[in-house]
């Protein structure tokens, strides 16, 4: 920090700084207490296409009170791609993959596996820690873990850990709608308490039925202003078919 499915999310992403309040009711007790003391906040349509394109709008940006700490580019990226994490096939060769057992989320019997990178490749981001895998739709139900490697040389860029949760939105699919991160990062110039919240709703499905035609030409419309004959006809679309015969002089 220093068709196929396609879909529309409204994204909240809030970054919040916090100090801590620390006050005694008794002798032995102690109550710890947090407040806001700057924040980064955003609201974002997001769009991906059939080809999963991704397109985003902000529609909504207060000013920026961050101070002390600022969003970096590893951490938008993460926001986007670590964050709602997803264990493609394309992807599944480049981690190594522990079955830890069964647990339930949410009344969801779970598989449990640790995840973590093979290799650490220069400039790309990985996801390490643990998902839960829904054991009859073998979707990813929970995620939790960081987003690495940390960077530690030159500018320090430190990433928090986060839970992300999913639900099934269209009744097959798993998609994230919530994700946390409270946690201290430990710069060398001193720790930084940070609270992470993104949400995710407003799913829609978008599709079309397109339907092409191929066959005799078409009569012209002769209520557009154009006489009903012969000459008015389109062509038809197929290029085998007999073109329609040239207008003499």
């Amino acid at each position: 920090m220093t068709g196929s499915w396609a879909n529309t999310t409204l994204k909240a992403t809030s970054l919040s700084i916090l100090r801590v309040n620390e006050r005694r009711e008794s002798p032995r007790r102690r109550l710890t207490l947090f407040r806001i003391f700057s924040e980064y906040y955003v609201e974002s349509d997001i769009t991906f296409d059939s080809s999963g394109k991704r397109t985003e709008r902000i529609t909504k940006a207060p000013p920026n009170t961050l101070q002390n700490i600022q969003l970096t580019p590893e951490d938008l990226s993460d926001i986007r791609e670590i964050q709602p994490f997803v264990l493609t096939s394309d992807d599944i060769a480049k981690y190594n993959l522990k079955y830890l057992g069964k647990e339930m989320v949410d009344e969801i019997d779970c598989f449990v596996f640790d995840v973590a990178p093979k290799t650490l490749e220069k400039n790309q981001r990985y996801f390490q820690g643990q998902i839960w895998v829904d054991d009859k739709d073998l979707q990813i139900v929970k995620t939790y873990g960081k987003a690495v490697p940390d960077i530690r040389k030159g500018q320090e860029n430190l990433f928090p850990r986060f839970e992300t949760y999913r639900e099934q939105i269209d009744g097959l699919y798993w998609f994230p709608t919530y994700t946390r991160a409270v946690d201290t990062l430990q710069f060398s110039s001193g720790a930084q308490r940070i609270r992470q919240i993104i949400k995710y709703d407003n799913y829609k499905k978008f599709q079309a039925d397109v339907k092409l035609t191929f066959g005799d030409a078409v009569d012209g419309d002769s209520k557009g202003g154009g006489a009903g004959n012969s000459d008015t006809r389109a062509p038809a679309l197929d290029p085998k078919l007999k073109q329609p015969p040239t207008k003499k002089k």
